[in-house]
Formats: C-alpha cells, sequence, structure tokens
C-alpha cells in the first residue's frame, strides 16, 4: 500500500526547527482547513474576533479555549453535536482553489475530483468505547487513513521492530483506535501481521493455537487479555520461543504488569521480552510508543510526531500552560487532520513526568516525549466508608498497588453497598487470582491489606480468591470489549453511581 510521505524528517529535528515548524503548519492548517470548513471552530474565532492570521506564536494560540470531551457528545437539544467538528467543505470553494484548477487542467476533471475526494470525502470511523458516556464517532478520510499508516509506521521503527517479525494482533475487532492503528501500521512497514480480533472473535484457546503455529516475534493487545492468554499458555505447559516484543494498548500498562509479562514470557521459552506501551485516544487518531528501554530502568517515554500534532502540557484546574518535565493534564491539536478535528482538546490523562523536549536517552530521537505514568482524572471518586464524609480514591493508585504485589495475579475491584442498602457505607471487595508462584492465600491476603493501608490508607472489606478460569469470567474475557477490573455493583439508586470508572486506549 502507498502512502504519503512527509518532507520532514519528523525524528532529527532540534527542538527550534520543531517550534518554527509547528507553528507554520498550525497556521497553514487554520487558514486552509478549519476555519474556512469546521463550524464549530469558525464560531469560535469568530466570537473571539481571531483569524489564522491572529496566531504569530504558539502563545498566541493559547488564546483559543479548549475542546472537552463534554462537546462533542449529543444532546437533545443538538443531537447531531460531531458534526459540528467535521471538516465539511464548500464545492464551489475548493473549486476555486488554485490547486484544484491546476489539477484539473493538467489532469483532467475526473482527476481533480478524486483529489478532493481523497482529501475530505469521509470513508472510515472509530469511536470511544462509551464507558463513561455515549461513544463520540470521529471520521476519517483517505487523508487520515493515510496519516494513521504514517504514525503506525514510526510506532513499528520507535519499537525497533525488524522487518521479518511475525505480528500477531490480539485487540478485539471493533471500530476502535487500537484495532486499526496496529492494522495500517503493520501494513505500511510491510510486516506479516495477523489479526485475530482477540478473545471476543476467535476465544483463548483459538488466539493460543494460532500463536503456537504462528511463532510470533511480537504480540500486541490489551494488558489483561495479554496476561490471560499467556497464563493459560503455562497451565498447558505450552511453549512460545522467540517472542521478542509485547506491545500494550487500550489499558494502562503499570510497571508491575510489564514485569508479570516478561517473567511469563520468559517461563514459556522468550527471556528477555520487551514490554513496551502505547498511548493514544479517539480524538487524536493516531497512537504514540517508547522505544525500547534497559529492563532494569525506566521508560523514556512516549515519542510525539511534532508535524502531526501539537502536544500542551497544563495545569488541570487552571489550565495554564506548564513548563516541561512538569506534571499535569495532555491537551491535544492535530496539525493535518481531516474530517473529524478538534483543537486544544483536553484528554483528561495527567502525565507524572511531563513533556521533556531533550533528547531520547535510549534511542536518540529529538522528538517531544510524554514521560511517566498517565492517568486518568475520571479514576478519582468518593468513597463513603462511614456515614460522616466521603473519602477521595485514586483508583489509579489502586491499580498500580495491585500490579506491583507478586502475588496477585489478575484482579476485578468490586464496589458495593454495605447489606446492598443504598443508603449505607460502600465497600470495597477484591477478588483476585494468585500468580504461578505465590504463597499462600493467608500470605497474600496479609501483602494486600497492608500495601493497601500503607499506601492508600484503607483497608479492602473482603479479598477473595479465584482461579484464573473463574477470574476470566468476572473479567468477560472473550465478551467484553476491555476485561473489567472495576464493577460497581452499588444500587443504581446512590449518588455514587454516577461515576463510573473509565480506562484510556492509546490509543482510546
Amino acid at each position: 500500500m502507498g502512502i504519503r510521505r512527509l518532507a520532514t524528517r519528523w525524528d532529527k529535528l532540534d527542538q527550534t526547527a520543531i517550534q518554527r515548524l509547528q507553528l507554520r503548519l498550525l497556521r497553514r492548517f487554520l487558514r486552509r482547513q478549519v476555519l474556512p470548513f469546521s463550524a464549530q471552530y469558525r464560531a469560535v474565532f469568530g466570537e473571539l474576533r481571531l483569524d489564522s492570521e491572529s496566531i504569530r506564536s504558539l502563545e498566541d494560540f493559547r488564546k483559543i479555549p479548549f475542546t472537552e470531551k463534554r462537546d462533542l457528545l449529543n444532546t437533545s437539544e443538538h443531537p447531531e453535536r460531531t458534526k459540528d467538528f467535521l471538516l465539511a467543505p464548500d464545492r464551489a470553494r475548493l473549486a476555486r482553489r488554485p490547486s484544484t484548477l491546476l489539477r484539473a487542467l493538467t489532469r483532467g476533471p475526473r482527476a481533480a475530483k478524486a483529489s478532493l475526494e481523497y482529501e475530505y470525502r469521509p470513508v472510515f470511523l472509530t469511536a470511544t468505547t462509551g464507558r463513561s458516556s455515549d461513544p463520540v464517532t470521529f471520521l476519517y478520510t483517505r487523508h487520515d487513513l493515510d496519516n494513521l499508516a504514517i504514525a503506525g509506521h514510526r510506532l513499528v521503527e520507535v519499537f525497533q521492530t525488524e522487518r521479518d517479525y511475525r505480528v500477531m494482533n490480539l485487540f478485539p475487532f471493533a471500530p476502535h483506535l487500537a484495532f486499526w492503528q496496529v492494522h495500517y501500521g503493520a501494513i505500511a512497514f510491510g510486516l506479516f501481521n495477523l489479526s485475530t480480533g482477540g478473545g471476543k472473535v476467535m476465544g483463548t484457546q483459538r488466539n493460543i493455537r494460532l500463536i503456537e503455529k504462528i511463532a510470533p516475534q511480537a504480540l500486541i493487545g490489551m494488558p489483561t487479555f495479554l496476561y490471560h492468554v499467556l497464563q493459560q499458555m503455562l497451565e498447558e505447559g505450552l511453549r512460545c520461543t522467540g517472542l521478542r516484543r509485547i506491545i500494550l494498548g487500550g489499558e494502562k500498562a503499570p510497571a508491575g504488569m510489564r514485569r508479570k509479562l516478561r517473567a511469563m514470557a520468559g517461563e514459556l521459552g522468550s527471556p528477555g521480552v520487551d514490554v513496551l506501551a502505547t498511548y493514544g485516544f479517539t480524538e487524536a487518531k493516531m497512537a504514540f510508543g517508547e522505544c525500547p528501554f534497559p529492563h532494569d530502568g525506566e521508560p523514556s517515554g512516549y515519542h510525539l510526531y511534532p508535524d502531526l500534532a501539537l502536544v500542551e502540557i497544563v495545569d488541570p484546574k487552571s489550565g495554564e500552560p506548564l513548563p516541561p518535565g512538569t506534571p499535569g493534564e495532555i491537551v491535544f491539536t492535530p496539525l493535518d487532520a481531516r474530517g473529524s478535528v478538534v483543537l486544544r482538546y483536553r484528554t483528561g490523562d495527567i502525565i507524572d513526568g511531563g513533556l521533556h523536549c531533550e533528547p531520547c536517552p535510549n534511542c536518540g530521537r529529538s522528538v517531544p516525549r510524554l514521560v511517566g505514568r498517565i492517568s486518568r482524572q475520571s479514576e478519582f471518586r468518593e468513597m463513603r466508608f462511614d456515614k460522616v464524609k466521603g473519602t477521595l480514591i485514586n483508583f489509579n493508585d489502586l491499580e498500580n498497588v495491585l500490579e506491583e504485589l507478586t502475588g496477585v495475579g489478575t484482579w476485578q475491584v468490586e464496589l458495593r453497598k454495605a447489606n446492598d442498602d443504598p443508603l449505607d457505607v460502600d465497600e470495597i471487595h477484591l477478588h483476585i487470582s494468585r500468580s504461578g508462584r505465590s504463597g499462600d492465600e493467608d500470605r497474600v491476603r496479609r501483602d494486600i491489606r497492608r500495601e493497601f493501608e500503607e499506601r492508600l490508607e484503607l483497608r479492602p472489606n473482603r479479598v477473595i480468591f479465584h482461579s484464573s478460569s473463574e477470574m476470566r469470567r468476572l473479567q468477560g474475557v472473550g465478551k467484553q470489549l476491555k476485561e473489567e477490573k472495576v464493577v460497581d455493583h452499588r444500587p443504581k439508586s446512590s449518588a455514587a453511581q454516577k461515576a463510573e470508572p473509565t480506562t484510556k486506549e492509546a490509543s482510546e
């Protein structure tokens, strides 16, 4: 498949060149695409009495208000809200463009029409998973699909993947960015790529049989599902030699989960596997990845594409921009998108190491990087453990605690009301399966309670042990798009039911 090639060497630019390039691309994007064709941003700029010429620096761009998830949701008053964010060109205006006229003169009217359809006609969509709200669809033109392929090609390069690798894509088959990013990236790079559709399409056993048959060098999928697959292979006494990369997406990838997957791959006959993560989300229409790093070290961050996207880090409360290396919320603006377009999109994702601009210490690329753990603001929730006041619990930290415990394999947090009474206190029931070589249940239970008290200042009300097969049933492996790691079984009338747990892909 042939794809457009961008003129810039995206990974060789220094920071001064990157800033100049991004400002030039941003101004052109606003002038030629967004302001003429986006109903949403034409109105926003009009209210502020701004145009593309008003944006003379990246600081000027911060005059533009943020776009948030709630801005994209349909309402009864505005049932097709997402259409406002679609670039909808005026045919007459496009026909008058010099480039269109030149193409019509040199290659004929059909070629001119085909070129415009390639750039602007929607042909594809992905959607958010809809766990925290109604799903939001994002439309792609063929121009966007080329960008998806370019981003995927770069991901493969960042992962230091060799062209003769056989890759198995175990992401669930759905209109979900993660699946299609892998598909288009592998084809663009020329990799052998088998997409199984994950557990929901083929089931765990058929995925395992294909791993045995294909003998892949790279497995790509959701962390929890990959864990279940490798765990099942160990229980069956199978081997998986030659595996070099495990690539994670669609959920957070805590250090503890990475260690478990690396250890399991070693037991299956593939020691020294690199376990790397991706970060993406539906609204970006692309994903970013980590380069390989020493197994006793820390990841050097998600490598961004400065010619395709502008990323800011802002204070989650004030919205003020933050300097490099400062924790804050990720804000995203595309620089070359068509179809659905958002500007200064607040992701709700908090990066604890901030944005870094110095060359990567592992691969040497000079592109900006998002460094550290990414957590969701929506995963902070108030729990009532007594009748007097609520306690704010960070479920991002809870997940990290569980993944780092060596005795814990897979897990699920269940939120309940005491006595199933909507007016009673909240309870946390913890369902776990032990890892292969962990100690007895009493020791694991003591370790869990100790870590919860020391690091989270709370105690689970119950710790319930399950077999691996029971945990697969509880988490919905093979039934859910994403395995259920936090479930809320509090009565629907509870005020605490208003917030639901969410996970972010990485490219959700």
